[in-house]
């Protein structure tokens, strides 16, 4: 029990931080992202600018970019760009590489014919930021070397991913270190209320049986009596309430089957559902089995089988008469799995989970008829849990539910 909230708690703690982090770096990264391609493509609409208003030869050793607002005046010297003018059916028709010596003329050619084939008016091809412009006179492209603004971009971003990376790993060693003093005060709470109900199921074990004693003697004097045979079905109830508490309360432990071994599920189930047969048969009702032969596992055989015998004992007690009763027990995929069907009227299937709350009940006067104490179900999931295993209910139409339990 401890471990399951420690582990909550620390998926929770993590989920949470995990999140923020995740925030923060497309945060980060998105915001420069975005900064930078601006900045980009400003200048880039600049330096066509520059390339239109060039006409007399030689051409101008530099663009001057240092007169744009906010620019290091040297950067002038650091920007490598080629324009190419073509037609206007994309045919090329003249490379101007001026400002750029890593590209030749056939290169040039083949990078404007893939962004044009592109249909876009700007975007990243390779290590450039293009800008395609659309006159009369044809089609202009500029391309602008953005690799040192791409390196520094993805050094960006392995940062923050790094960053985030080990802020998450020392986090969740910090939240390891202190989850237990963090769950402590809640744990108290636990222990005192399983003390509690121990404590309150050993005192109530001894007026229960004094009870019950006297009220054995009382309808030996007076047969037939139906208020004495009242005094010992709510005395024998109250009992089984006790005792049922009392497991339930123990298998929230840390370790409630600290000596489990391998034994045959099928030879258990089998042993188990036999009274219930009879039982069903005797109430006529149908009841069938399809139990597979040689299914192994490791738990605890006592457990499984009060288990099995408590779903089986609701589904007796639950299906409607002449129901029919199913119990399937079969290995898919490494995992045992338990299923117990029976026919039934349900007045709601909207929130079937419930039934394995302690003390609830979907039909309040059903379950006082049957005598069922609201607590077996309850016991059903937390055996199935304390096994590593979970354990569903289901209902498709409302004439039929199944419990099913995977372990």
């Amino acid at each position: 029990m401890l471990k399951k909230i420690q582990r909550r708690f620390i998926l929770a703690a993590m989920a949470a931080f995990g999140t923020v982090m995740l925030l923060i770096i497309v945060g980060i990264n998105a915001a420069n992202y975005y900064r930078t391609t601006s900045m980009q493509d400003r200048l880039v609409e600049a330096l066509f600018s520059h390339e239109q208003n060039v006409t007399a030869k030689p051409r101008a050793p530099r663009p001057p970019v240092g007169d744009m607002p906010g620019r290091d005046p040297e950067a002038a010297f650091m920007i490598r760009f080629f324009t190419v003018h073509c037609n206007a059916d994309g045919r090329v028709r003249e490379v101007l590489r001026d400002y750029i010596s890593s590209v030749d003329e056939e290169t040039a050619k083949t990078y404007v014919q893939d962004v044009l084939s592109k249909g876009r008016e700007r975007g990243y091809y390779k290590d450039y930021r293009y800008l395609v412009s659309r006159s009369e006179n044809g089609i202009s492209v500029l391309f602008l070397n953005t690799a040192i603004q791409m390196q520094s971009m993805r050094s960006l971003f392995w940062v923050s991913l790094l960053t985030g990376v080990g802020s998450l790993l020392l986090v969740f060693v910090l939240v390891m270190l202190f989850s237990r003093r963090a769950i402590r005060p809640y744990m108290k709470n636990i222990e005192r209320q399983k003390q509690f109900i121990t404590d309150a199921g050993h005192e109530l074990k001894t007026p229960i049986t004094s009870i019950a004693t006297s009220a054995d003697i009382a309808a030996m004097e007076h047969e037939g009596d139906e208020w004495i045979e009242n005094i010992r079905k709510q005395a024998a109830r109250l009992t089984k309430l006790v005792g049922d508490m009392v497991v339930l309360s123990r298998l929230d432990e840390e370790t409630p089957f600290p000596e489990k071994g391998r034994f045959s599920v099928s030879e258990a189930a089998w042993e188990t559902a036999e009274p219930f047969a009879v039982l069903a048969k005797a109430k006529g009702k149908n009841f069938s089995q399809s139990i597979e032969d040689n299914i192994s596992f490791l738990g605890d055989r006592s457990a499984i089988q009060r288990m099995i015998s408590i779903l089986l004992d609701n589904a007796v007690r639950y299906s409607d008469d002449g129901g029919e009763i199913q119990m399937r027990i079969y290995r898919r995929r490494g995992k045992v799995c338990i299923e117990v069907s029976n026919t039934c009227g349900l007045p709601d299937v909207s929130d079937l989970d419930r039934l394995f709350d302690r003390f609830y009940r979907l039909d309040e006067s059903r379950s006082a008829e049957t005598g069922g104490t609201g607590i077996g179900l309850s016991m059903v999931r937390a055996i199935a849990e304390t096994h590593g295993g979970r354990a569903t209910v289901e209902s498709v139409d409302g004439k039929e539910i199944c419990f099913r339990v995977v372990l």
